[in-house]
């Protein structure tokens, strides 16, 4: 048997990530290996689950890659974990659209046969809350809710009633809780954190919620909860499995606290199809390797490290150089803004970027676009071609003015949910724009790319 949870949520904002790091905590604690998921395409909380758990957090997304691919993904990354705890996306039955279930935190559960725990803000309530959880187990199916975890609580009194209330008309037991306690609150969330939990400057703080869970959450009774039948299923995007394929090319990727979101089965794709990956650091004044054959450049945040990146001509002259060379570049989001002619932050100081794309970036205060995002690649797109879909999902505080006069077009048709757009920049072998792509959604983005990476190859001898 294995042991699994799905961590849902009534809503956002009820505490799933501070409750799920917390147990993750914990666990850990114990001396249990716990392997962190995230359902839905945000990247910010599988940050989180790596720093607190040591293992790469994964994400579970049953609308942007295909249902057999999610549980291939839940099976390799779950391996050697003691239990694997998946933390929900907004409500339960959030998804893609307000009609089905279809990339929603219950979609997932179903999918992997898991156990829910249900999270709920239970300040200013004490029977309504057993309302609220019975209509959770009467909708679609509910029934995998096997507990529920209180937070917010007033006082110990509080939770006490609230407890009663759930067990006696909804019939699952109460695990515990958290207090209402501004200093355990998960600190707001939003993109500049991030960088602060590789500086370790947030450990304190998981420290003290892993004491907290440990001292109101019934752990024995969680753990128990968790069991679980093994999941069957076949590999799907991994055919070779684990065995060592030949690399035939190198692809340099820019990894440090300024590029750093990446799906690990991006990666993993790349290196099991034959390609080596090579990591640099922007930041840390490393140029483009010179035995490199492709190029990626993924999210994360320029913007926090704009003076630092502007500063540095020689590594801003390498990636100019080698992307004007010819080698097949993806710049996603922060690598596209990377990629402009400058970054002007929310004070209006103006920092000069590589200079490739013919555009100004300009962060803003709000998000600027949030949401899935089904890409048609774009005619001469080296990696969609025209025609080919893959789908991904777009998180930004910035806005792109490009340069209408430039060469170069758009790399993509995007759609989402208010319509069809043009969007990113193509010009030669770069394929840029503010999309995550998730290469499991169409796996011949990979084929697609080393090959373009092989022809680079013959041509620099």
């Amino acid at each position: 048997m294995d042991r699994r949870l799905v961590i849902a949520g009534t809503g956002s904002g009820v505490g799933k990530t501070t409750l799920t790091i917390g147990i993750m905590a914990a666990l850990q604690k114990r001396g249990l290996a716990v392997q962190g998921f995230k359902c839905g395409p945000d990247y910010i909380d599988p940050t989180y689950h790596t720093a607190v758990t040591g293992r790469p957090a994964r994400n579970l997304d049953s609308w942007m890659v295909p249902r057999e691919a999610v549980k291939e993904i839940f099976q390799r990354g779950s391996s050697g974990a003691d239990i694997s705890l998946i933390e929900g996306v907004m409500g339960m039955f959030d998804g893609k659209d307000p009609l089905s279930d279809e990339g929603s935190t219950a979609d997932i559960g179903r999918l992997l046969g898991a156990p829910v725990i249900l999270v709920v803000n239970i300040a200013s309530m004490a029977r309504s809350v057993a309302a609220i959880v019975r209509g959770f187990q009467q909708f679609g199916q509910g029934d995998r809710i096997v507990g529920v975890i209180a937070n917010r609580a007033g006082s110990e009194g509080h939770y006490k009633l609230v407890k009663q209330a759930i067990e006696q008309e909804c019939g699952i037991p109460v695990f515990g809780y958290l207090p209402k306690d501004a200093g355990m609150e998960l600190p707001e969330r939003h993109l500049g954190l991030v960088p602060s939990i590789g500086r370790g400057e947030l450990q304190p703080f998981f420290d003290q919620l892993a004491d907290k869970v440990a001292r109101h959450v019934d752990l024995d009774q969680l753990l128990e909860a968790a069991v679980a039948e093994p999941i069957e299923s076949g590999p799907y995007l991994f055919l070779a499995g684990d065995r060592p394929q030949a690399k035939r090319v190198k692809i340099a990727i820019a990894k440090d606290a300024a590029f750093h979101f990446y799906y690990p089965e991006n990666l993993e794709l790349l290196e099991a199809s034959g390609a080596e990956c090579i990591y640099f650091s922007p930041l840390a004044g490393e140029a483009v390797p010179l035995e490199a054959d492709g190029l990626y450049i993924g999210g994360g945040f320029p913007e926090e490290f704009a003076e630092r990146l502007a500063a540095d001509e020689k590594v801003k002259s390498s990636v100019r150089n080698r992307i004007l060379d010819g080698i097949p570049t993806l710049a996603e989001c922060g690598g596209y803004m990377y990629l402009t002619e400058s970054i002007a932050d929310t004070a209006g100081n103006d920092y000069p970027m590589v200079g490739i794309v013919p555009g100004k970036v300009t962060m803003q205060k709000k998000l600027a676009a949030l949401g899935y995002r089904e890409v048609t690649g774009a005619e001469g797109n080296f990696l969609l071609s025209s025609g080919a879909q893959a789908r991904g999902h777009e998180f930004h505080y910035s806005t792109i003015q490009l340069n209408e006069q430039a060469d170069g077009q758009a790399a993509f048709q995007s759609k989402g949910r208010l319509g069809t757009k043009a969007e990113g920049y193509l010009l030669g072998n770069l394929v840029a724009g503010y999309t995550h792509l998730h290469f499991a959604s169409n796996p011949n983005i990979v084929s697609s790319w080393l090959e373009a990476c092989v022809n680079y190859q013959r041509k620099r001898k």
